[in-house]
């Protein structure tokens, strides 16, 4: 699981021109996304070989009033032991930490919680994973508490997974015009090197 992609990959980050400064020039870490909602779990998250998508994504962030002045910084990113939901292996790792999730809520007499929208967004995207980043955070305790062979053997320090979102490319199409492809850092010593990009025009 760890090597059935290119080890190194161009990812791209869309934040705030001060944050981009810090990270570029300054040497700060990217701080890793921590909400109970996020993709892939928790981690630092990239955009992969998409800067566009990293400049539409800080653009949306200022018009929701989160940022003032939208920037995008590059990694070098090295994917170490990535759990890579592309290939069967990764599918496999997180559908086993699924089901050790159901069997704890259960024990625990918990709801499962589930995939939406926003209030007032419609369309089958689920912008809010709060089961898949549920799932995700179980993965790494598991992880973090078994020293056995399996899916749950070894910390991992990327996680990749590829989505497909957004309305069709064009009529009929199957393409769609937001797919991506986003990484999730979770051992930040795997981001080698940062650098600004030019993504961004008004």
């Amino acid at each position: 699981m760890s090597r059935l992609a290119t080890s190194f990959v161009l990812g791209y980050h869309g934040c705030d021109k001060a944050t981009a400064h810090k990270a570029v020039v300054d040497g700060a870490k990217i701080l890793a996304s921590t909400n109970d909602h996020d993709w892939l779990g928790p981690g630092a998250y990239f955009w992969e070989a998409d800067p566009l998508r990293a400049a539409e994504h800080a653009k949306e962030k200022r018009q929701r009033g989160e940022i003032e002045d939208p920037a995008v910084i590059g990694a070098v990113i090295d994917l170490g032991y990535c759990l890579d939901l592309m290939s069967r292996n990764g599918v496999q790792a997180v559908n086993a930490a699924y089901t050790c999730f159901v069997d704890i809520q259960e024990k625990s007499g918990l709801p499962l919680p589930s995939n939406r929208n926003p209030r007032g967004v419609v369309g089958e995207d689920y912008l809010f994973r709060f089961l898949d980043c549920a799932v995700f955070r179980c993965l790494h305790q598991l992880v973090k508490e078994n020293a056995t062979a399996g899916p749950f053997s070894r910390p991992y320090d990327t996680v990749r997974g590829v989505f497909v979102e957004g309305p069709p490319a064009y009529s009929g199409s199957g393409l769609y015009s937001k797919s991506h492809i986003q990484i999730a850092v979770v051992n930040p010593s795997c981001i080698k090197g940062v650098f600004y990009h030019r993504a961004v025009g008004e």
